[in-house]
């Protein structure tokens, strides 16, 4: 139900963008309608059976969730003087959902005195985003499953068409399905110099629900915690890893898929999430530079794909399961999805972007 009233949010959060996008300030109508709106689903997910605390913790993972890397500013000047005038919208909303107070003299130096002028938070980022052309999806009932992609085959298909696919049994001769491990993990950045440093300063760390701040605190767990002995809390991680000496170590042990053109160019970033069963990421979407690859190096773990509020008329969500082995091929910026891992083995996965 939480899932639901994300979509609502986001669904709402669009419309009026359309709404909004040829004006460079909101008029007072604008604002009236969305703060209604936004007042009725909280009215709704209450009549609903959800807590007030649940739907405070609505919106603040709809705001603070998935941010972008913290060096980039992908917002044009008009972008900005818009952002700027919806800020007192988006604090009003929170004052009305959160019933929570808000420094506005602060607010407004950290706002204004920003490098970027606003942080890329998923609210901001939801405003900001592109609209989708939905042809590409609308006769999309599941996602396909390919076996023995090649290179030509995936360029005429897959590579820019924004159709996601599950490519089988794609990391044949990667020493990555034996090598890596918690322990493997753990012993590369503990021991590499500056690399628990870098995720922290440079890169990006992703908690989810568990408590755990820094990939620092993640490797300091207990043994009978990682391994997930019974009566252990569960956990589920993600980070990005910006560190040459860890980057260098880890691609011994896997290669870029077959499939990509030889003179595709990577991402010097690679993505790895780690976790035992249960609900990985949370629905979202993504707001980096490219489509992604991403590995299933250990474990099973299921996608769940949702289109963007602009294509629910005709798109579908959809599911699948990456197996052991599998490489799952998906722009993360046109697709909401979340993750659920099954029981059995910790998951591992490592992706990366391309071009």
């Amino acid at each position: 139900m939480i899932i639901e009233y994300r979509m609502l949010l986001t669904s709402h959060l669009t419309t009026r963008k359309q709404d909004m996008e040829s004006k460079s300030n909101p008029s007072p109508s604008l604002e009236e309608k969305l703060a209604k709106e936004i007042k009725d689903i909280k009215d709704k997910a209450t009549k609903d059976g959800l807590t007030k605390r649940e739907i405070r913790e609505l919106f603040l993972n709809y705001v603070k969730s998935q941010e972008a890397p913290k060096s980039r500013c992908n917002f044009g000047l008009p972008m900005k003087i818009l952002l700027v005038s919806l800020l007192p919208i988006i604090l009003a909303i929170a004052t009305m959902v959160l019933n929570a107070e808000f420094d506005m003299t602060k607010l407004k130096e950290d706002f204004i005195g920003s490098k970027c002028l606003v942080d890329n938070n998923a609210i901001l980022m939801e405003a900001a985003r592109p609209l989708v052309e939905c042809d590409v999806c609308k006769n999309l009932k599941q996602v396909p499953i390919v076996y023995d992609l090649d290179e030509k085959t995936f360029v005429e298909k897959y590579a820019y068409s924004n159709v996601p696919a599950l490519v089988k049994g794609a990391t044949k001769n990667w020493t990555a399905m034996d090598t890596f491990s918690f322990k493997f993990l753990k012993d590369i950045y503990t021991k590499t110099p500056d690399a628990l440093q870098s995720v922290e300063e440079e890169c990006q760390f992703f908690p989810y629900k568990t408590e755990f701040h820094t990939l620092e605190e993640v490797f300091e767990m207990p043994e009978a915690r990682a391994n997930f002995e019974e009566g252990q809390k569960n956990w589920y991680i993600g980070w990005s890893n910006c560190n040459g000496d860890v980057a260098e170590i880890l691609r011994k042990h896997y290669q870029r898929p077959h499939f990509l053109p030889k003179d595709s160019e990577s991402s010097s970033l690679d993505w790895l999430f780690m976790g035992g069963s249960g609900p990985g990421a949370f629905v979202h979407l993504d707001y980096v530079q490219r489509p992604s690859w991403q590995a299933q190096i250990k474990g099973r773990k299921s996608w769940t794909l949702v289109p963007v509020p602009e294509c629910e008329h005709v798109c579908v969500p959809m599911n699948i399961t990456v197996e052991k082995g599998d490489i799952i091929l998906i722009d993360t910026n046109q697709w909401y999805h979340s993750t659920f891992v099954h029981p059995g083995e910790i998951s591992i996965t490592i992706g990366s972007e391309y071009d």
